[in-house]
């Protein structure tokens, strides 16, 4: 059955490379072509993995908390509604979707910091600098040290100027993000693997699995990418100066200096990357469990 007690998925907020974010939070990259040759020539193949130590290095715990919050308020839910059937409370509409939005908010407490390190590393380059501050090329010392020499480093210095607020910027766009995102994540996720698992089959087959996580990754990205621009762009914002007053200032400022399709940059990544990372994480997951519990068919738990 889909969705027990016992099961959990990954949220959509993995780690990513520095392209999206470069094109959301950035200036002057135009497409993602662009974007990456831009990123290439001035930083070699290290560029794309900016800021990445520190959200590799709290994966591990961010998924497991999540996923034990989504399969306890799974459980709560049913004990709650008494229902004793699988099947009554694996296809529970309103069941998943609290669940997905009380993971959403916990992801988020979990997240924020994360995300922000790593877009903070990011951003902090010569091109940024320059368009934010309206230099000309080469105004700036190139020698000069970047604001933040590690994750470590970063962590201490938004702390000691922002104080434990500041590790929490753009934390209502995340919200505004993640909320809806597990939700279109979970959910497509359960509906897509009951349409493509014949009736006749007592679970899902792995290739099932691949596709139906692979789909409810790319819907969930690509929705989520207006938000996400959001996010990026307040979680950047800082590095050298401060822009933004808060979502709603940074939605006006960026809609009125570079239209609606400011809200869709990155999209194309979003959702390509979405499809095998999702797929993945869920084919992993099923996999690892039917490990685990020593069966001998995929099932979705």
């Amino acid at each position: 059955s889909y969705w027990g007690c016992e099961s959990s998925r990954p949220g959509p907020s993995p780690p990513c490379v520095s392209p999206q974010t470069r094109l959301q939070a950035g200036v002057g990259y135009g497409n993602t072509l662009s974007c990456i040759r831009t990123v290439y020539r001035r930083e070699s193949v290290f560029g794309f993995f900016k800021g990445m130590s520190f959200p590799l290095a709290s994966i591990a715990v961010y998924n497991s908390v999540v996923f034990g919050v989504f399969s306890n308020t799974q459980r709560f839910l049913s004990q709650h509604h008494g229902r004793e059937s699988e099947a009554s409370r694996s296809r529970t509409l309103s069941d998943l979707l609290l669940a997905s939005m009380v993971a959403g908010v916990v992801s988020v407490g979990l997240g924020a910091p994360v995300d922000l390190i790593k877009i903070r590393l990011q951003m902090q380059t010569q091109p940024f600098r320059e368009a934010t501050l309206g230099l000309k090329p080469g105004a700036v010392a190139l020698g000069k040290q970047p604001v933040y020499q590690g994750p470590v480093h970063c962590i201490a210095t938004i702390v000691r100027t922002e104080g434990l607020a500041g590790m929490y910027r753009g934390v209502s766009a995340m919200l505004l993000r993640d909320v809806p995102g597990y939700c279109l994540y979970f959910i497509p996720y359960v509906f897509l693997n009951e349409w493509i698992t014949p009736e006749a089959c007592t679970g899902p087959s792995p290739c099932a699995v691949w596709l139906a996580g692979g789909m409810a990754g790319a819907i969930s990205w690509g929705t989520a990418t207006p938000m996400d621009v959001v996010k990026s762009r307040l979680q950047a914002d800082g590095v050298y100066l401060n822009k933004y007053k808060g979502v709603l200032d940074c939605i006006s400022q960026s809609y009125q200096k570079e239209g609606l399709k400011v809200f869709f940059r990155g999209i194309t990544v979003n959702t390509v990357r979405g499809f095998p990372m999702s797929a993945a994480m869920f084919l992993g997951y099923e996999l690892s469990l039917q490990a685990i519990r020593g069966d001998h068919t995929v099932t979705s738990p």
